[in-house]
């Protein structure tokens, strides 16, 4: 690691630990209510919404799956029809079936897995009002659901977990707009184009012309990187240099990607009336990001065996961006796995084996190591439930957590939400060696790290892809669409019947064999937890992709 990477990732992390501050203070206000967007009254009156009303966990879930429901069937039909409708000075025409239900579900998903080109597959209209408006729908239902679980743990003898509505809105207009629109015109001012105007024709020195795309992309930039989507509106996302010119949209985009989860830690532990439970769950986080980036910046500051003799320093400089060099490239791989973003400013196929295991691990563990909007810290839930169950059994006590005992119904929700998207991952990757092989451009150890990284990110609702991997067809389409929404689902929804659960007991006073949420031991577990969890699950698929390669597999 040089200096000057190292001295970026210092002032990286010290950035996003300054700033979760305020922002874990702001979305506190928005979600207990304190602070209230203008208007709401007459905006909920309108659409019919008593914010008095609250839900139990089984009636949250089903108004935010009819929420994504919804979603999916406009953006499928904007997808499908885009050829007859406006906004498309293009005249592209409308997608295939099976390119439309992956991209729908996708950007529902918070994935924004791409089998597609943006500029040349999408019009503006299909861009602006399809997956922009899901960027921001999908971003605030991931905060609405954590919310929903602190009040589960927070409040006793209750069915009521809160109003999904009013939440949703709350969290959309009053934090992930107003922040979007200053951070688009940051974007504008750095030079990336925000247009409803067609393509631009160069005509270049040489013989002939070049047709320049542009379009409305500092919005959609904005807000997928703030919500943790990471859809690009150009084909090769953020290493486009429209989508990100300089060295600072660089920086101020790899900062967005966990700037709101970092935040949202803070947020959990004043829900749930315990601020250093808050401060623990970013600790956590924070350990195992810093471990990432370790190990990633030391695997591709390591000498490159093929590049030996060519210059002083053979380092492997393919697929980086080289407008920054290797520490913002891996910086950011490590920041979108871990952000549950999957925006991309390098190739992630040309980094070294060890790099790309860390990007799959972190997504492969949930995605809690600061994770998605909302979701990364109710995903820790799951492992927060895990270790306190363990600690409980090592000492021969009940296990609880803030306060409420958590017994055989707990486990047994949290046991599927974790092993729903993992058996997404495992057995989708089974079965796309088995039957989609077609579409694998490398042999060997190469060619299952593209389909474990691609399912990992579909179920990991991450959607950054692993390269020379042709995923659009309507074989993998539907698979990893599928794998997008278990990978969704089956964690939200069981988090929210566990919400309900916790809801209905008492809230206990904590004794002294009560085990600490907060403090260097438990910090430690938990992160133990994670990743022997994820080791016992995934280390054997590993050894057969990057660990391989890592090891000199030929292929």
């Amino acid at each position: 690691m040089t200096p000057t990477d190292g001295l970026q990732m210092f002032l990286f992390l010290a950035v996003v630990l300054a700033a979760a501050v305020p922002l874990g203070w702001w979305c506190h206000r928005l979600l207990d209510g304190t602070w209230r967007i203008p208007g709401e009254t007459w905006l909920f009156r309108l659409a019919g919404i008593d914010p008095a009303v609250g839900y139990s966990g089984g009636h949250y879930a089903v108004a935010v799956l009819c929420l994504n429901g919804v979603g999916i069937a406009v953006v499928m039909t904007l997808l499908l029809l885009q050829g007859v409708l406006p906004g498309n000075p293009q005249g592209l025409p409308g997608t295939s079936w099976h390119l439309a239900f992956n991209t729908a579900v996708s950007f529902a998903t918070n994935t924004n897995w791409q089998s597609y080109g943006g500029e040349s597959t999408l019009s503006y209209l299909s861009q602006a009002l399809g997956l922009t408006v899901q960027n921001f729908l999908s971003a605030a239902t991931g905060i609405a659901v954590m919310a929903a679980v602190a009040r589960g743990f927070a409040r006793s003898t209750t069915t009521d977990l809160g109003n999904p509505w009013v939440d949703i809105t709350r969290v959309t207009l009053g934090l992930l707009v107003p922040l979007a629109a200053v951070f688009a015109l940051v974007l504008v001012w750095q030079g990336v184009p925000q247009t409803w105007g067609p393509s631009v024709t160069a005509q270049p020195l040489a013989s002939g012309e070049q047709v320049i795309a542009v379009g409305p992309a500092a919005s959609q930039i904005a807000i997928k990187q703030l919500g943790t989507n990471g859809g690009g509106f150009f084909n090769v996302n953020s290493a486009h240099p429209f989508e990100n010119p300089t060295p600072l949209t660089n920086f101020l985009q790899c900062l967005a990607l966990i700037a709101i989860p970092a935040g949202l830690a803070l947020t959990w532990g004043r829900l749930v009336a315990d601020r250093r439970h808050g401060r623990a769950v970013l600790l956590v986080m924070t350990l195992l990001l810093v471990t990432a980036l370790g190990s990633a910046w030391w695997s591709e500051t390591r000498p490159v065996a093929g590049l030996a003799g060519l210059n002083a320093e053979p380092v492997n400089l393919e697929g980086k961006e080289v407008r920054f060099g290797i520490g913002p490239s891996v910086t950011w791989l490590v920041a979108t796995t871990a952000a549950s973003n999957g925006s991309v400013n390098a190739m992630h196929a040309s980094m070294q084996p060890v790099t790309t295991l860390v990007g799959m691990a972190l997504m492969q563990v949930g995605e809690v190591v600061f994770g998605g909007v909302g979701s990364g810290v109710y995903g820790l839930v799951l492992y927060l439930l895990v270790t306190v169950f363990v600690a409980g059994l090592m000492v021969g006590r009940s296990p609880e957590l803030l306060g409420k005992r958590i017994e055989a119904r707990e486990m047994k929700w949290t046991a599927v939400a974790l092993l729903g998207p993992s058996a997404a991952i495992l057995l989708g990757t089974w079965l796309a060696c088995a039957v989609g092989s077609t579409s694998i451009a490398n042999p060997g150890a190469s060619g299952f790290s593209e389909v474990l990284y691609a399912l990992s990110s579909a179920a990991g609702n991450n959607g950054s892809a692993f390269a020379g991997l042709n995923a659009n067809t309507p074989f993998w389409n539907v698979l990893l669409g599928v794998a997008m929404l278990i990978g969704r689902y089956s964690v939200l929804v069981p988090v929210l019947i566990l919400a309900g659960s916790l809801a209905a007991k008492p809230r206990r006073a904590a004794d002294a064999g009560t085990m600490p949420a907060h403090g260097p031991l438990f910090i430690l577990l938990v992160a133990a937890v994670i990743v022997l969890v994820g080791a016992l699950t995934f280390l054997p698929a590993l050894v057969l992709g990057p660990v391989l390669a890592a090891l000199g597999s030929p292929s």
